[in-house]
């Protein structure tokens, strides 16, 4: 007796198309990958998903970061090719591919931040060591990871958030800014000591 094979036709297209499909969906970096330097992080980045995504972001807020820069166009492209040479830097690193994914992430937060490309919580004014002369202006963003542009003396400083045990610990250059209820843990330049800030009402 004959055994009847199932009609493969249906089976077969949606194979076909599922993988159609996840091949579209392979994502590209902005740059061409053709022909990318042997060994390179850019080759690294041409074979990595995560990574493309996070180029091909970059370039959209680059872009959006250079429409806001007015008369500091010349400035964002300086510090942006110092960046790409840092980022190109992770290719010494141990893991390179760690070194890359927060350099990307890092320097997306740092644009947005910096233009204001994503909402903004703030200003908040701080008091600190009692002195209402003595303030810090912290405004908070939402971006990943979280950041916050404080201004103290006429200086600012872009801080990420960093993990903690308690509060919300944020730490910049030179400078840190520590809160927990209300109240904050600032340093303000190098090897300086910790003041107790108060958030104003």
């Amino acid at each position: 007796m004959k055994t009847s094979l199932p009609h493969r036709g249906p089976w077969l297209l949606t194979l076909v198309l599922a993988l159609a499909l996840t091949a579209a969906r392979a994502a590209t970096p902005s740059f061409d990958c053709t022909q990318p330097p042997k060994s390179s992080i850019d080759e690294m980045i041409c074979g990595d998903d995560g990574l493309a995504e996070l180029d091909v972001k970059m370039a959209e807020v680059y872009a959006q970061a250079q429409k806001k820069a007015k008369g500091k166009v010349n400035q964002l492209k300086a510090e942006q090719s110092g960046w790409i040479k840092g980022r190109d830097d992770c290719g010494k690193a141990d893991d390179k591919r760690q070194c890359a994914q927060d350099a990307y992430q890092r320097r997306i937060a740092e644009l947005q931040a910096t233009y204001r490309l994503v909402p903004a919580n703030g200003p908040h004014t701080w008091f600190c060591n009692n002195d209402s002369k003595d303030e810090i202006v912290v405004t908070f963003f939402p971006t990943d990871p979280p950041t916050l542009i404080a201004t103290k003396k006429g200086r600012s400083s872009l801080m990420y958030l960093q993990p903690s045990g308690s509060g919300s610990k944020y730490v910049g250059p030179s400078e840190s800014f520590w809160e927990h209820q209300n109240r904050a843990l600032v340093s303000w330049g190098w090897n300086a000591s910790d003041v107790i800030c108060q958030k104003k009402p």
